[in-house]
């Protein structure tokens, strides 16, 4: 069978385990559909935290990402994966004691305020909507390539499923989902992994492999071939790193707190029972998402060196079907500058005649490695099992962020259980909508969808939250101007350096480097922008009123170590 129709088969198959288990765990009250019931198993949750997690961004982007940046590559690693780290040790078990819904719920009770409760809740919906435009955007480039229909109509697919069971079943319905897409995904990512490690170093451990010598009998190592075809073709040696030290530890340390301070995913560890349960959450979370974080960069090198040997100075017209394929998406360009009918793979931008999109390289590099078509249709569910899980869980944030923090606890305090639910459905739907429209119509932002949404997570969120938690005195001033200031500097650097909206626009980025304070980068000013945050709301907090006791006290409750919360499930 082609790939077509084994895509048709695999895909139609998940679709179907997502489909059954939202009719099955259907959300009857707003507890279910915020939470789950809080009664979601530490393996189960952890499972769903990982899918909810690994968005299109880890499965499709990142090893794509790695391919082309090589050693500087490892902050992604580095500081996703840490996050975890800090959240298992630092927030959850906390978060989980407080018991409330939602991340701006927390903020809102614990500083005592409707007007930092707003701040949260706008926070939440500019980070989760543009983290969910890149994930329907995903899901369209994966159903126009494997399922060659339009990346429109690949999206309005993606958007009709999603709204299916995150409306229908909620909190409750989108953790099972997620925990069946976790399965579907790791095992797209692993299987072809495995074939090609076996196919190029002997080694059936991709993560071994990466490290082992090429099974051509010439006893080089994998890395020291990849090395020697870049420097071949201009490009800098893929083991070296060209950032600097402060840049690295910046970008490190903001997509660290940023994952910490997501929305989406401190939620999830609302659903469990007890406290210590969110701990084992957050530490099994971190085993399912090590799983794919330390193949990705095995992943990236297979990739890279099958690319280069299979296309550099090779005649156009010998190109396997794959690379007619991925032409027809656009996201593979190839212009023949000299005439001469070979394809000029070079660093040399003016004789460079090949153009790769980062994101191909993943979903192509089964093809490439001419791997059974099976195996390529696996990785074609495996990409929208993330897409979707992901997005799912970015649309219950927003829908529980207006119908909740919104409507229950700012515009309607009285509105009935029932009311509240058909309000989360109804503000679910219409997210789902205008996520679509940004997946159609993406805004100029979206190539820098992840480092804006971490880099606002880790300004706004994140130092709200720590001193919530671990300073009984911080007070509403403090908390709300800290959260300003961090988010609209954030905002401000990113719009100068990432866009150029102050100095000439997009044409003028590539200049404005040197200009970059401290010789951070974008991606990086997140970590700068949450310390200002921190200094801020300490200053504020200072010099105005402390908290009234009875918030002092609810701060000490939740700091107790296990015991006193623990038998009621607090």
């Amino acid at each position: 069978m082609d790939v077509q129709i084994w895509t048709y088969i695999l895909v139609g198959i998940s679709f179907s385990i997502y489909i059954g288990i939202a009719i099955w765990s259907k959300a009857s009250s707003t507890k279910d559909f915020y939470v789950a019931g809080g009664g979601v198993s530490p393996l189960a949750n952890g499972m769903a935290t990982a899918a909810d997690w690994m968005s299109a961004a880890s499965f499709i982007s990142m090893a794509g990402l790695i391919s082309f940046m090589g050693y500087d590559g490892a902050v992604y690693l580095m500081g996703w994966t840490g996050g975890y780290v800090l959240l298992a040790l630092l927030l959850a078990p906390y978060l989980r004691k407080f018991g409330k819904f939602t991340v701006p719920d927390f903020i809102g009770d614990r500083y005592y305020s409707r007007t930092a409760r707003l701040v949260a809740v706008i926070c939440a919906l500019i980070v989760s909507f543009t983290y969910v435009a890149g994930q329907m955007r995903g899901v369209g480039v994966v159903f126009s390539r494997f399922l060659e229909v339009d990346v429109n109509t690949g999206v309005i697919i993606g958007m009709i499923i999603v709204l299916f069971y995150a409306v229908l079943g909620g909190m409750k319905g989108i953790t099972y989902t997620q925990v069946a897409q976790y399965c579907v995904l790791i095992f797209a990512f692993t299987v072809p992994a495995i074939f090609i490690s076996i196919q190029m170093t002997g080694n059936p451990i991709p993560q071994l492999g990466f490290g082992s010598t090429v099974n051509d009998g010439s006893g080089m190592y994998l890395l020291d071939k990849l090395d020697g075809l870049q420097s071949e073709l201009g490009f800098d040696k893929y083991t070296d790193g060209s950032k600097s030290m402060i840049d690295v530890f910046a970008m490190t340390l903001a997509l660290m707190v940023g994952t910490a301070g997501l929305p989406h995913v401190i939620v999830r560890f609302f659903t469990v029972k007890r406290v210590r349960d969110a701990r084992k959450s957050a530490g099994l979370a971190l085993l399912f998402i090590g799983i794919l974080y330390t193949m990705a960069p095995a992943v990236s090198v297979f990739a890279k060196t099958n690319l280069i040997e299979t296309v550099s100075n090779q005649p156009y017209e010998d190109m396997p079907q794959w690379f007619s394929n991925w032409e027809q998406t656009g996201l593979l360009k190839h212009e023949d500058k000299n005439g001469d009918g070979l394809i000029q793979y070079v660093a040399n931008k003016e004789e460079n005649e090949l153009t790769i999109d980062n994101d191909i390289m993943v979903l192509a590099n089964p093809e490439i490695a001419q791997l059974p078509n099976w195996v390529i249709a696996l990785v074609a569910a495996g990409g929208l099992a993330a897409a979707l899980s992901t997005a799912a869980g970015l649309l219950l944030v927003i829908s529980s962020s207006v119908s909740h923090d919104l409507i229950k606890k700012m515009i309607k305090p009285d509105i009935s259980d029932k009311g509240e639910l058909w309000i989360a459905r109804l503000s679910a739907t219409v997210a789902v909508v205008v996520a679509g429209y940004f997946g159609i119509n993406p805004p100029g932002f979206v190539a820098a969808v992840v480092a804006l949404a971490f880099g606002l997570a880790a300004a706004s969120f994140f130092p709200a939250i720590m001193l919530g938690i671990f300073y009984k005195k911080m007070n509403k001033e403090g908390a709300i101007t800290g959260m300003i200031v961090g988010l609209l500097l954030m905002l401000f650097y990113m719009l100068k350096f990432k866009f150029g909206i102050f100095d000439g626009g997009k044409e003028a980025v590539a200049g404005l480097e040197s200009k970059w304070w401290f010789g951070i980068s974008p991606e990086g000013f997140g970590s700068v922008a949450m310390v200002v945050n921190f200094i801020v709301s300490l200053v504020v907090n200072k010099f105005t009123k402390e908290p009234p006791e009875d918030v002092q006290e609810i701060v000490e409750h939740i700091r107790i170590p296990s015991g006193a919360g623990e038998a009621s499930g607090h």
